[in-house]
């Protein structure tokens, strides 16, 4: 529509991004400007944008994204950053999220904060150079006190916006936990730091660069208390509940066992079927279940690459286009490196569009205009970000990622520049925005040694990698 390109006033802009091939809004009607657009930012917001044809006002300063596609910074709805610091290690005939576990936690139980800066930081690199500009961290792991401050003070200095999932694992191995001795909280401390982190980090305005959740890990590791319990704490602050649910064989036998309901019919009962709620995974919901998320207003975060990293789930990929058609809002994340082996949004973007392909047998499945969709305002959503994150329309944060499409990966293409991108590729975002502050410039992560930031993450690699069983 003509009024997404109106200008709202004639002063000077801080930045003029011009000379654009084309920009996918990602408003209501999935707008595309093609033939030529421009997007005009003040105060870190888009406040104009139009496109060849309409003159845009002066800037102080200019971008010229010539052959260029622009579309909003991709959102990451589920992640565990740490992660990087032992991806890549599966060993042979690790099978179920059990052994997975097993596999992992004598390595992750020897976190420090040091071993957390520097994998936040890579992490959050990997994710720019991805055309991500908001991130999640999911930490459910915590060897050391005020380990969410250390991720919050990384992001902030990387200036990615976060939200910051303060995760936990309550229920020790004597309680018939999965979790190794010792890797367990005592839920009043969670409970306390979980306030304490809301009180000192969550912003709840539509330009927050950081957002605090509360996430207990799952319900082979957690009580119901900490999620009955953090429900409640969510509700009087007015923040966001996050877990993975639904997501392994493992994990539907153990609830079974201990429950004697499925995993989805137990967060349920424990008053987690809100609209202030997304999960993980939700790999295994019933039509009922798919339903009954629907009419709460859970979202989910679909991670492609951790359904098949390891030869598929059975019963997976997650049934995107079922949740879809049952009216659930679904987004996109990565989850952790050790799951998914790499960090990029566009990767999973691109996956999930293949994956909801393959699992439905047709190309209608899901378009490259629907993942990406999934990857902004499904994300933006799950995130309750709304309307200030997610997409190129005024009065919406200036979040910006820009494609180079005039390079050898998308020669010949016949089709518009949003599929070119994600059925070409492989992509890395030529320069990106967050409030209008530079991320990425040309290819190149802004004010980053990336050779001093590797060097740093390997030494805590090898560190926790020496305790490898």
């Amino acid at each position: 529509p003509s009024s997404h390109r109106n200008l709202v006033s004639m002063e000077t802009l801080d930045l003029l991004i011009v000379n654009s091939q084309s920009i996918a809004t990602m408003n209501d009607e999935r707008e595309i400007i093609s033939g030529g657009g421009w997007i005009g930012i003040r105060d870190g917001v888009i406040v104009a944008m139009g496109n060849s044809e309409q003159i845009p006002p002066p800037a102080e300063k200019l971008f010229d994204a010539t052959g260029c596609l622009l579309t909003p910074g991709l959102v990451n709805s589920h992640q565990h950053l740490y992660q990087n610091l032992t991806r890549s290690m599966k060993p042979n005939g690790v099978t179920g999220l059990t052994e997975w576990f097993w596999t992992y936690f004598p390595m992750w139980k020897e976190l420090d904060e040091e071993a957390i800066r520097t994998s936040v930081r890579l992490g959050l690199f990997e994710l720019a150079l991805s055309g991500c500009t908001t991130a999640t961290d999911h930490e459910y792991i915590h060897p050391f006190p005020f380990l969410m401050d250390a991720v919050i003070e990384e992001a902030v200095e990387v200036g990615m916006r976060i939200m910051a999932v303060r995760g936990s694992m309550t229920l020790g191995p004597e309680q018939g936990g999965v979790c190794l001795p010792g890797m367990e909280e005592d839920e009043e401390d969670v409970i306390a730091d979980c306030i304490r982190l809301i009180e000192k980090w969550h912003d709840p305005k539509d330009s927050a660069m950081v957002q605090v959740a509360l996430g207990p890990s799952n319900l082979m590791s957690s009580t119901e208390t900490v999620f009955t319990r953090s429900a409640e704490i969510a509700k009087k602050y007015g923040v966001r509940l996050h877990t993975h649910i639904a997501d392994d064989p493992d994990e539907t036998e153990y609830v079974l066992e201990h429950f004697g309901k499925t995993p989805l019919e137990v967060l349920e009962s424990l008053g987690w079927f809100t609209k202030h709620t997304w999960c993980a995974h939700v790999v295994y919901p019933s039509n009922a279940e798919m339903v009954r998320l629907a009419a709460s207003g859970v979202s989910v975060a679909h991670c492609p690459s951790a359904t098949v990293i390891d030869g598929g789930l059975p019963g997976g990929p997650t049934p995107v286009r079922d949740l879809l058609n049952a009216g659930v809002n679904v987004g996109i994340g990565c989850d952790g490196a050790t799951a998914g082996d790499h960090q990029s949004m566009w990767m999973e973007t691109k996956t999930a569009l293949l994956l909801s392909r393959l699992r439905e047998g047709t190309v209608q499945a899901m378009t490259a205009m629907d993942a990406l969709w999934l990857a902004t305002r499904g994300s933006a959503k799950a995130l309750g970000r709304e309307g200030n994150i997610g997409q190129l329309t005024l009065g919406a944060n200036a979040d910006i990622a820009a494609w180079k499409m005039d390079g050898i990966a998308y020669a010949g293409s016949l089709v518009d520049d949003v599929t070119a991108l994600l059925q070409g590729g492989p992509a890395q975002v030529w320069s990106s925005w967050v409030g209008g502050v530079p991320l990425v410039q040309e290819g190149k992560l802004v004010g980053v040694d990336v050779s001093a930031e590797v060097s740093r993450h390997s030494k805590s690699a090898r560190r926790l990698q020496a305790f490898s069983q």
